[in-house]
Parts: structure tokens; C-alpha cells; sequence
């Protein structure tokens, strides 16, 4: 096209800014400059707009090419099996806001998929693909449960791409130092520097690091700046020592409860309780034990308690908070306190030899049962007591569906938290035998993934069963979700019997048969899916 034609009748003259004001006001409230108003005043604004846009992009002078950027760092783990990575790319799509079809009907659901492929996939030590490296980052952003697997598997691509992408930026701060290596402890210099230098989040980062290749290194450490630091830093750097707790850390610890913060001596009290051989732990049994003893004049043994009457300076040195929540009274507050700091050894000595189930099952006077009980719960799960644990929850067919001292599926879990993974899926199948699935969700999110072979029978059998009984069926829904994730794979030729549409019984939930159907295809579906996934990151 000749320019010099196409805008021979456009105006001259007129600023940018002029015409952008026309355009804003309109041509009959103000005409183009250099053009008498008329019915081709539109048009000549538009040429003239040209005109102007032509000149400025000519009058450009070209900038200084900017450097280019350092390539990524090369990411020495093997590659993906050509089947993973094409994987990999479905559970993506799948993700909310990208089109993906997400769950309909019998259709798995993807994306909730993604954190077990994810963990398989860091487990076998494989690189994530360049290709898939935005997509899995704009996953981690919409999601923090799943950066630090996502980022894990991303490896040092992900960090050189968030450098240039605000979105992404998330991944640099989950990276202490920018993603840079922390140093060792054997790097004095480096430490020292990034120590005194370093934002709080790479400050904690090293001292975890640190902590958990040598613990008396990270303490000492900690102990050089611990008079200058903020009382909330001073906390979260505290809360770094429950790694590796040992007795050399009493001495460290005895002197924080003498600090200024609260919180600070609260959380310093409490690792030393978790210590059996601290001295705080002596002063706590000692206190604990003039609270409770076994009365046996009596023809059954009892428990009798006897409250403190104070909270003297002592006890709230040793982390006992004085003020008891409102609805709560201060003597019971106090006895909870310390008994729940007291090594659990001091109470069969005290008790004549009692194991802890024949403890348990001793009578309280006096109504303290559910209070000395609650407290004793506390106690096993903070010094991870297997053995008080199993006495507290007590058999899982117990008519009362728990323990004697397990008053909510809360302490329960907790308490199963304590055991090893066969026990805790035995004892949770156990529960589910008994009292069904209505009230066991909280329990089975403690047990290990996959489900043990009985724990999986259990669920299976009791959302078979309910499916016989016409039971509404959106109630087991979130049941049937945690199986899709949690379910062995081996499971799915069990459950191929049960995809077909039932005969529903006259008391069911309208609908329901067709319900049961869709989720159990749906289940199937999803387990085998997770084996094929399983099969596709197997290390050649």
C-alpha cells in the first residue's frame, strides 16, 4: 500500500493527546484539529490517529538490547518415562480454571490425584519435565498444600522461572536463599553470615537444616543470638529444637523459662516435660503426685485427687498457665497442667506396680475422672507414650466407642498418631466393625496410605453394607472420596461387584441405588487408575 496516498486527506497538525480527547468527547462535540466539522469528521480522526501512530513508532529510537538471561541450572535427576510424562500433562489439565473436565459422573478426580503422583514421583528420583514446569507451578500457586512436593519435583527450573514471573514468586519464598543451597554446618563462615544476615525465613530454614545434621551445632548457634532476637522469632526458633530433642538441649531450655515472653517459657515448659529425665519432669511428678494417689482402705482401690489450692511462682516458672479459660475451674486448669507434664512413669511406681491399663480402670473419687483422664491422654501424645495410648483408647468395640480417657475423635486420633501404622489401621478397622463409618473420617485420616489390608476390608464391607440398607448416600461421600486416595489398588477387583445398580429397599433415599453405582464406578475407576499410575513412574 503507497502511504503517501492512503493518508493524503488526513489533518494536519494535533497532538496525541488532542486526539485522544476527540475521540473521547466525540466528533460532534469537538472536530479534529485541522478539519471543518461535516459527516467525514469520524474518519479523518481515524486517519489522523494513523498519521500519529505512524510518526511516533518512527521517531522510536531503538533501546539497549537488555542481557540475557543466565540458562537454568541443569537438573541432574533422570528423566520421566514417556508414559509418566503423559500423565503428568491429564492431571494438569485437569486442574480448576483450565477447561479440565474435573469430576462428573464416574470420571476420577484428577487434581486430587496430582499429590500422590507427585510424592511417587519425588520417591523413584525423577526430573520434572521443562514443558510442564508452568502448569505445575500455576497448580502449586492456586494450592499450598501441594508447593512443597510441586517445588520438590520442579527442582532448580522452577526457581529460574519464578525469577521471571510475579506469579511464581511463591516458589521463591518457599525456597530459603532463593532456592541457593544452605550451607552446612561444617561451612562456619556461610552460617555465620546467613545467620546474622539473612531474612527470618532463611535464618529458621538454617537452623532446621542445621538441627537436623548436628543438633548441638544448631543450639549453640541459636544460643549466640538468643538475648537479641524478637520474642516471636525467639519462639519459632524455639519450636525448631522439637526436632531431635535430646537432654543436652535441658540446660539451653531451662534458661528459657526464664524469659521475658510467656509464650516463650510455655513452649520451653513443654519440651522439657517431653524429656522423662528433665528436672522440670522431677518437679512436675513431684507435684503431680501430691495431687494424686490410690486410697485403699477401701475394698476397691480408688484414685483420689486433690487439686491445688495456688499457682505459686514455681508452677508458673515451669510453664503452668495461673488463669483458667472462661467456663473452667482454676483448680482443675491447674491439676490438667500437671499431669500432663509428669512422666507417665511416675505412675506405676506410685500406683504399686499397676500397668497403665490396670491404672486406667481404677475408679476416680470424686468425679475427676474425665478431667485426671483428659490429662493423662495429653500426656501420652505429647511424650509419645504406644503404651498408655493403647490403655487409654481401650478396645476399638468398646460400647462407649472409645477409651476410658479418649473423650473425642480429636484425642483418639492424636492418640492413634502415637502407635505404629499396622496398629493404628487395626484398631481403626476394628472401630469400624463396630460402630460403622458415620463417626470414623477423623480416624482413618491418621492411618498410612495406602490402607492396610483390614482397614480396607472394613471400609469397603461397611459402605457395602450401608448401600444395602438404601442409608442416604451424599453422607458417605467424604468417606468415599479419602478411599479413592487412600484405598490399596489390589481393592478394585473386590469392588467390581458392586458397580451395578441395586434393588433398592422401600425405605431408601430416592435415588440412591444410582448413586451407589456412580461411586463405586467411580472408586474402581480411580483405583486402578492409581495403579496404572504406579506402574508408569516404575524405575526401569
Amino acid at each position: 500500500m503507497n502511504t503517501t496516498s492512503a493518508f493524503a486527506g488526513a489533518p494536519a497538525g494535533g497532538t496525541w493527546e488532542e486526539l485522544v480527547t476527540v475521540a473521547l468527547l466525540g466528533t460532534e462535540r469537538r472536530t479534529p484539529p485541522g478539519w471543518a466539522p461535516g459527516r467525514e469528521a469520524p474518519v479523518a480522526l481515524l486517519d489522523a490517529a494513523a498519521v500519529e501512530t505512524l510518526r511516533r513508532r518512527a521517531g522510536v529510537r531503538p533501546a539497549r538490547a537488555a542481557a540475557r538471561p543466565e540458562p537454568a541450572a541443569r537438573d541432574p535427576r533422570p528423566a520421566l518415562p514417556p508414559a509418566a510424562a503423559r500423565r503428568l500433562a491429564l492431571l494438569l489439565a485437569d486442574r480448576p480454571g483450565t477447561g479440565g473436565a474435573g469430576r462428573r459422573g464416574t470420571a476420577p478426580d484428577l487434581m486430587e490425584l496430582l499429590p500422590q503422583w507427585l510424592t511417587l514421583a519425588n520417591e523413584r528420583g525423577f526430573a520434572a519435565p521443562p514443558e510442564a514446569l508452568p502448569a505445575l507451578l500455576d497448580a502449586a500457586r492456586g494450592r499450598t498444600d501441594l508447593r512443597p512436593a510441586a517445588l520438590a519435583f520442579a527442582g532448580p527450573r522452577a526457581l529460574w522461572l519464578a525469577r521471571l514471573k510475579q506469579d511464581w514468586r511463591f516458589a521463591l519464598r518457599s525456597s530459603p536463599g532463593g532456592g541457593a543451597a544452605l550451607p552446612g554446618p561444617e561451612e562456619t563462615e556461610r552460617v555465620q553470615q546467613l545467620w546474622q544476615e539473612g531474612l527470618f525465613a532463611e535464618r529458621v530454614a538454617l537452623l532446621s537444616a542445621i538441627r537436623a545434621k548436628d543438633p548441638a551445632a544448631a543450639r549453640e548457634l541459636l544460643a549466640t543470638t538468643w538475648a537479641t532476637e524478637r520474642a516471636e522469632d525467639r519462639l519459632m526458633f524455639l519450636d525448631s529444637l522439637r526436632s531431635g530433642l535430646c537432654p543436652d538441649d535441658e540446660p539451653f531450655l531451662e534458661r528459657a523459662l526464664a524469659d521475658r515472653s510467656r509464650n516463650v517459657r510455655a513452649t520451653a515448659a513443654e519440651l522439657l516435660s517431653a524429656l522423662p529425665g528433665s528436672a522440670l519432669a522431677a518437679r512436675m511428678a513431684a507435684r503431680a503426685g501430691s495431687c494424686v494417689a490410690v486410697d485403699r482402705t477401701g475394698v476397691t482401690p480408688t484414685i483420689v485427687v486433690e487439686a491445688p489450692h495456688e499457682c505459686d511462682a514455681g508452677m508458673e516458672r515451669d510453664g503452668v498457665v495461673p488463669k483458667a479459660p472462661a467456663g473452667r475451674g482454676e483448680r482443675s486448669w491447674w491439676l490438667g497442667q500437671l499431669v500432663e507434664a509428669a512422666p507417665l512413669g511416675t505412675w506405676p511406681e506410685r500406683f504399686g506396680g499397676r500397668t497403665a491399663q490396670e491404672i486406667v480402670a481404677l475408679p476416680v473419687a470424686d468425679d475427676w475422672r474425665a478431667e485426671l483422664h483428659a490429662a493423662w491422654c495429653r500426656a501420652a501424645v505429647r511424650q509419645r507414650d504406644p503404651g498408655w495410648s493403647r490403655a487409654l483408647l481401650g478396645a476399638p468395640s468398646a460400647p462407649e466407642a472409645g477409651g476410658p480417657g479418649a473423650v473425642s475423635l480429636a484425642e483418639r486420633s492424636k492418640l492413634l498418631a502415637t502407635l505404629g501404622a499396622g496398629e493404628r489401621a487395626e484398631w481403626v478397622a476394628g472401630f469400624i466393625g463396630t460402630h460403622g463409618l458415620s463417626e470414623a473420617f477423623q480416624l482413618l485420616g491418621v492411618c498410612a496410605v495406602p490402607w492396610a489390608g483390614a482397614l480396607g476390608w472394613a471400609v469397603v464391607d461397611a459402605l457395602n453394607i450401608a448401600r444395602d440398607a438404601g442409608s442416604y448416600p451424599w453422607s458417605f461421600s467424604g468417606v468415599m472420596g479419602l478411599a479413592e486416595r487412600c484405598l490399596d489398588p489390589v481393592e478394585a477387583v473386590r469392588l467390581a461387584g458392586l458397580t451395578s445398580i441395586p434393588d433398592e429397599p422401600e425405605n431408601a433415599a430416592p435415588g440412591a441405588g444410582g448413586y451407589w453405582a456412580e461411586a463405586f464406578q467411580r472408586l474402581v475407576t480411580t483405583l486402578r487408575l492409581r495403579a496404572a499410575m504406579a506402574s508408569e513412574l516404575a524405575v526401569p
